[in-house]
């Protein structure tokens, strides 16, 4: 008997510990409240917050799978709160707000959100919406790409190493974070901040974004046949860096 009774506490523990967790910042308690009713009737794990400084504490200390995030919000905004949990954090972000001009959409879209959510709004749909996002993002193991490669440059993610026309070449921290962000977003413009962000997730250097130019140029120095004519890391002008995809863009140059 007891044996069953620690069996199903750990069937217990396990589902629970199995459910997605979301965290709610909304500075209204009704529909912060139900909100949540709704999320917990499909058994997720609900957090919640009412202001955004809260909000982003509590992103930091839990790391929940799934962030709903209103833009008008006390102590700090959405704008703020998605700019800074994207130095951190690649957890999904919905946008919840009263505001559905594109401009708006398209701003939250930029900073790093994977939905937007006009107020008002169907509860049963926000679930609905929030399920999408997480099914889009995550994976299974297997469908996760454990090397990226582009014609002689291979970065094999689980060892951390890289290969150049074969030959294994050492890459610093910086730089391997650098060319794993640029590379695993081929044709993507990473502006520098975005890259400067990757270097230092926490803020936790005063630093200026001339910094990653420099990681760029060592990086080009081990990876480029013509580090002066780059082939792989493009720059883009005005904006920043990308990894090359197929055909050229409009306003590439080299450095």
């Amino acid at each position: 008997m007891r044996g069953c009774l620690r069996t199903q506490k750990k069937l217990i523990m396990l589902t629970t510990s199995d459910r997605h967790s979301v965290l709610v910042i909304e500075d209204d308690p009704n529909t912060a409240a139900l909100v949540a009713l709704y999320l917990e009737r499909e058994s997720f794990r609900v957090l919640t917050a009412g202001d955004g400084k809260t909000g982003l504490a509590l992103a930091e200390q839990h790391r929940p799978d799934m962030v709903i995030l209103d833009l008008m919000l006390p102590k700090m905004d959405g704008w703020e709160i998605c700019r800074r949990l994207r130095r951190f954090s690649d957890v999904p972000v919905i946008m919840l707000t009263a505001r559905g001009e594109e401009v708006d959409r398209v701003a939250g879209l930029t900073l790093g959100a994977d939905d937007y959510v006009v107020k008002p709004f169907s509860p049963r749909e926000l679930v609905a919406r929030v399920k999408a996002v997480l099914r889009r993002s995550s994976k299974p193991a297997t469908e996760r790409k454990k090397t990226l490669s582009h014609a002689d440059v291979q970065l094999d993610l689980e060892k951390r190493r890289l290969r150049v026309k074969g030959r294994s070449v050492a890459l610093t921290p910086h730089e391997y974070a650098l060319l794993e962000a640029l590379m695993s977003a081929p044709g993507r413009n990473f502006t520098r901040d975005e890259l400067l962000n990757r270097l230092y997730p926490l803020g936790e250097a005063v630093v200026i974004d001339r910094v990653v130019d420099v990681h760029i140029g060592k990086l080009r120095q081990k990876i480029e046949p013509q580090p002066a004519h780059p082939r792989y890391i493009l720059t883009m002008r005005g904006v920043g860096y990308r990894f090359v995809d197929q055909q050229p863009h409009e306003g590439e140059t080299p450095p």
